[in-house]
């Protein structure tokens, strides 16, 4: 591993590069925060998936992808004279310092869930910071994960279950309701349960320190890794999935669960 002035020298020669890109590459010259956003979005979604992969090699990879996006908006804010790089770091350090008092300060905190307790309470005495407890949620974060964290905040002030076994009632209440409103067929109604259903299956996840979002993509990827070794039969067979019967998909879909149990 290197040393801190290694990283202070690699990183230097890193906004070296980018400086003399935004000079000198029509395509870097070009850029603004509204052109680059996109990207941004599709860069984090890899890293995302490469650390889902635990792949080490990829996530250094998309790690330096993340990192130019994020020098780059500084750059832009050095261009229009707002802020600068040094500025996002010392803002964010003194951030973290502030939301730290049991490393910084007096405050005594010994278990990860003692600091979570009083998270929310810092962030509402920031100058700058969250006016509710819920307004530190961004619109913008997909549905399941945004379910989580609004349930995460709430819990952070005291608004939860008691016992987390009571959520099970929810979670059976709010499938009852919604099988109810299928039978009647009104899709609204029924669109309005299903919501409910999902945020109290996200629900019984949290308090039993369960990811969903991450729970649901493990399910994708495996649901992927089945479904081509079905494909896959099909195309060797040359037997196009159109013409196979349900049941013989479902003996391959079983023989690819043997499979990854081996």
């Amino acid at each position: 591993m290197h040393t801190k002035e290694e990283k202070m020298e690699a990183f230097g020669r890193f906004l070296d590069v980018l400086d003399r890109l935004r000079v000198e590459c029509p395509w870097d010259r070009k850029q603004t925060n509204e052109s680059l956003r996109p990207n941004t979005i599709e860069e984090t979604f890899e890293l995302c998936d490469a650390l889902m992969k635990q792949d080490n090699k990829n996530i250094c990879k998309e790690l330096g992808d993340v990192l130019m996006h994020v020098c780059f908006y500084a750059l832009i804010g050095q261009e229009k004279g707002d802020f600068d790089i040094a500025d996002v770091c010392n803002k964010e350090a003194d951030k973290l310092i502030f939301r730290h008092p049991h490393v910084y300060g007096k405050e005594k905190a010994e278990t990860a869930e003692q600091v979570l307790e009083n998270w929310e309470q810092i962030k509402l005495k920031e100058k700058d910071g969250n006016k509710t407890v819920l307004s530190g949620v961004p619109d913008a974060l997909p549905s399941l994960i945004k379910a989580y964290r609004i349930q995460d905040k709430a819990r952070n002030v005291g608004f939860d279950w008691q016992e987390r076994d009571d959520v099970w009632q929810k979670v059976r209440e709010e499938l009852a309701e919604l099988e109810a409103e299928l039978k009647r067929s009104d899709k609204q109604k029924s669109t309005e349960e299903l919501g409910d259903f999902l945020f109290s299956v996200i629900n019984a996840a949290r308090l039993y320190h369960l990811n969903p979002d991450n729970a649901l993509e493990h399910t994708n990827q495996k649901f992927i890794r089945r479904f081509n070794y079905i494909e896959q039969h099909s195309i060797r067979a040359g037997k196009p999935l159109t013409e196979m019967t349900l049941e013989e998909m479902d003996q391959l879909w079983n023989e690819a669960k043997r499979l990854e149990k081996e």
